[in-house]
């Protein structure tokens, strides 16, 4: 495991912590949040008609649960002990919703669950090295399976891993790592893992001087059909 990678659940443990007296309360689910201002991206509908669905990075379980709702198999997947006992806390007994906690790429390389949509809300496909995850993502998608993708949009001319102090910059050290490609670099890596269809755009924030979000969706290619055999004809 990358020494980055041992920040990772402390640094996620500590991610929109409870403010208040009490115990926390459930976030409302009432829509489904592709970027960082409500209201604003696609919505569910970015992810097709999935029957079954994998999210990466699941944090509180607001959007896996929005999903399950609608009648998904979702899993939802996070790297943090503390984000996934808060989300099951919340969300445990939820018909079709079930919560993993796990490193994703260990995850997808250990199990033989296969998807219709894996997708990723500014999750483990931002701060896992893309070019491990991605074919790893791909052999559990289904066939025609789509992987749908969001974080913040690239700052131009910087790309690739980049460190962070996940506490900001005060107290004990606390390195993590993000990943930021272009647009046409998502495309090629892609393509590369075997997939099709890619879109890759950065969505602009509802006000133009505003940090905008990276969009990105591919698919895996659909089975081939298989030819029918015609029929004999009688004499």
């Amino acid at each position: 495991m990358p020494l980055t990678s041992k920040s990772l659940p402390e640094y996620w443990d500590t991610y929109k912590p409870h403010k208040g007296d009490g115990a926390p309360s459930p976030p409302v689910v009432d829509s489904f949040e592709w970027t960082q201002y409500p209201g604003h991206g696609p919505g569910a509908g970015f992810l097709g008609q999935p029957r079954t669905a994998l999210e990466l990075g699941s944090a509180e379980g607001k959007e896996a649960v929005f999903l399950a709702r609608m009648g998904v198999e979702t899993t939802a997947l996070d790297f943090s002990p503390a984000q996934t006992a808060r989300a099951r806390l919340w969300w445990e007994g939820t018909p079709g919703l079930s919560f993993v906690n796990a490193e994703a790429c260990d995850h997808l390389a250990d199990t033989s669950a296969t998807f219709d949509a894996v997708f990723s809300r500014w999750g483990a496909v931002w701060f896992t090295d893309p070019e491990k995850l991605i074919p790893l993502i791909a052999r559990r998608l289904n066939p025609g399976g789509v992987l749908a993708l969001s974080q913040a949009e690239p700052i131009e001319g910087f790309y690739g891993p980049q460190a962070m102090y996940g506490n900001g910059l005060s107290g004990r050290r606390l390195p993590v790592l993000r990943w930021s490609y272009s647009t046409e670099m998502w495309e090629d890596l892609l393509k590369r893992s075997g997939f099709t269809g890619v879109e890759a755009s950065v969505l602009p924030a509802p006000e133009p001087d505003n940090v905008g979000t990276l969009m990105v969706r591919a698919r895996i290619p659909a089975a081939p059909a298989v030819p029918s055999v015609p029929k004999r004809r009688r004499r």
